[in-house]
């Protein structure tokens, strides 16, 4: 379908406020990227620029080559999913799905054909003579997404779909365009979430953005388990990643951690002689974290437990100014609460930070 390369972007409201800055971006056809980050760190804004509704203040906007800055939203070869559903109330799905080919005054042929394709591959066939207000929330989302397959554009642009729907049907809606994307391989869809898990099971590769600018790029699972900074190792994952403060008091290709609340860390993250002393956070993801016996990287007392069935959560009483420490166990261990609780962690998924930037990065 299509590349798209952002190079220097950047977004300035009233040649003073600066919202996004020297993003950089290659996109190769048949990915699906998934822009995450905090609120207000310019998301939705970075996918309005691509998609034309924004005008780029700087760097330039490419898709197969071809510099796209000042080229208007209907000639781009782009369809966007808005949040919102925006659909016509009086005209059905078929007439909702068909507008626009209409206005781009295509075939009745070629409209039947673009229409029977979509409703099939989204399973819309039984609802193509309701009007929207018969149909649920995600059918509708459903009609929403058939409507900008019709139109086979370049690049496909999702922002934040299914933001408005419930629980359950995030998850069935969530599935059906991952489904989507396998029977649309060389599809090009970039998709603006705040949900994590749409996220990790969605992208190819996923940008966290912030601070204006792109803090990491990289597959789910590069993020997860190589994160470059505190942020990222924060951002991505829930709980977030529990970081300790301590001072590395052993280098090598094993590195060892004296942590500040008196137990004591080994990382794999290899240092040298003159990391001796550093100060640093060593990062602890929940879920890596398991009760010790004798040596530990953790103790302290249980506040409060979530038993969810198959994990419980485990709430420890802050220390000083230290952020709450929060572990996932597997199973349920309700009778743990108020009990003080020993925590290690294997080395290989230990990670070490100093100045907020991963040891690994330097």
């Amino acid at each position: 379908m299509a590349d798209l390369k952002l190079t220097d972007v950047g977004k300035t409201y009233g040649g003073s406020v600066e919202v996004l800055k020297n993003i950089n971006l290659d996109i190769k056809t048949g990915e699906l990227i998934v822009f995450v980050g905090p609120s207000g760190c310019g998301k939705s804004t970075l996918l309005r620029m691509i998609a034309g509704l924004e005008k780029i203040t700087a760097g330039t906007l490419e898709i197969d080559g071809q510099r796209m800055n000042d080229v208007p939203p209907s000639q781009r070869g782009i369809a966007m999913v808005f949040q919102s559903y925006a659909l016509y109330p009086h005209m059905t799905v078929r007439d909702n799905m068909s507008f626009a080919l209409k206005i781009a005054k295509k075939s009745p042929q070629e409209i039947d054909a673009a229409i029977t394709k979509a409703a099939r591959i989204l399973q819309l066939e039984p609802y193509l003579d309701r009007l929207p207000k018969a149909l649920s929330g995600g059918q509708r989302q459903r009609v929403a997404i058939g409507r900008s397959i019709v139109r086979d554009p370049k690049v496909y642009l999702f922002d934040e779909p299914l933001s408005n729907l419930d629980a359950a049907l995030r998850v069935a809606t969530r599935i059906e365009i991952a489904q989507l994307k396998e029977q649309m391989p060389d599809s090009t869809m970039i998709y603006v979430t705040h949900d994590q898990v749409e996220a990790m099971t969605l992208a190819s590769r996923i940008v966290v953005l912030a601070n204006k600018g792109v803090a990491q790029v990289g597959s789910p699972l590069e993020l997860y388990e190589r994160p470059n900074s505190e942020f990222v190792a924060q951002f991505i994952g829930s709980p977030s990643m529990n970081l300790l403060p301590g001072e590395i008091t052993g280098t090598g290709q094993r590195t060892t951690v004296a942590l500040e609340g008196g137990g004591t860390a080994l990382s794999d993250v290899p240092t040298n002689a003159a990391d001796m002393g550093l100060k640093v956070n060593v990062g602890v993801r929940p879920e890596d974290m398991v009760e010790a016996a004798d040596a530990y990287v953790f103790e302290g007392t249980v506040n409060i437990t979530e038993a969810l069935g198959e994990v419980t959560l485990l709430y420890f009483e802050a220390q000083a100014d230290a952020h709450p420490v929060i572990a996932k166990l597997p199973g349920i261990h309700k009778e743990l609460r108020r009990k003080t609780v020993r925590l290690t962690a294997d080395p290989a998924k230990v990670h070490i930070f100093n100045e907020g930037v991963s040891l690994l990065y330097r």
